[in-house]
């Protein structure tokens, strides 16, 4: 009897892959699940999959609800200057910079998402809001969807942080996040993401006059 293996694709062909792409929207067949773990945030499975491609695999699963970002911006000088907060994460041993960001709660819409995320962290509402970009986290283990959420019209009022939350909020003016970026110094790829977006968006605009 065949073992399943993650490492059964590497032999294939590309043939196999060739054929896979032809039918970009079909969806592997789950052969067993097994859940490993269940978390306050998370849960994880392991899957026994019959892939498109016919590669048959073992595949390790992080299971998440999705999460929203929010870049908000402030708009009242000359360079839009947005919010970022400071935070200590365990994971990765350090402070990041970051845009705000949360879990989606089970039967949440997105934007409610954004905005109670907002509010709760850096205790700013917004009254304009549009979904800028969407992508998967880390798709070769973490089933986690993330949008980015432009947030303008910002109006201050009192954060409401959870218990285990120490977050420091600051506006940075554009050029400098870009520059922060471009030397390592905002390592967080959501907030990546946000930063370059805005200035390409801004450039793209500037082009056009």
């Amino acid at each position: 009897m065949r073992k399943f293996s993650s490492s059964a694709s590497r032999g294939k062909s590309s043939s196999n892959r060739s054929s896979s792409s032809k039918s970009p929207n079909k969806k592997a067949r789950i052969l067993s699940r097994r859940e490993v773990y269940r978390g306050p945030a998370f849960s994880v499975t392991t899957d026994h999959v019959l892939e498109p491609s016919g590669i048959r695999a073992r595949r390790d699963i992080v299971h998440h609800t999705g999460s929203i970002v929010v870049l908000a911006i402030d708009e009242s000088r000359k360079e839009p200057q947005i919010l970022f907060e400071r935070q200590y994460r365990h994971a990765a041993q350090r402070y990041l910079w970051e845009l705000p960001a949360g879990r989606i709660d089970k039967g949440e819409k997105e934007l409610a998402a954004a905005k109670r995320e907002l509010l709760e962290e850096t205790g700013y509402s917004a009254s304009r809001w549009k979904r800028i970009i969407r992508f998967w986290a880390s798709p070769g283990f973490v089933a986690e969807a993330m949008s980015i959420y432009l947030a303008q019209n910002l109006r201050a009022g009192e954060a409401q942080p959870e218990a285990d939350e120490a977050i420091h909020v600051h506006f940075i003016p554009l050029s400098k996040a870009v520059g922060m970026v471009m030397n390592q110094t905002i390592r967080d790829a959501k907030t990546i993401s946000g930063v370059l977006w805005l200035a390409q968006t801004r450039n793209s605009r500037k082009g056009k006059k």
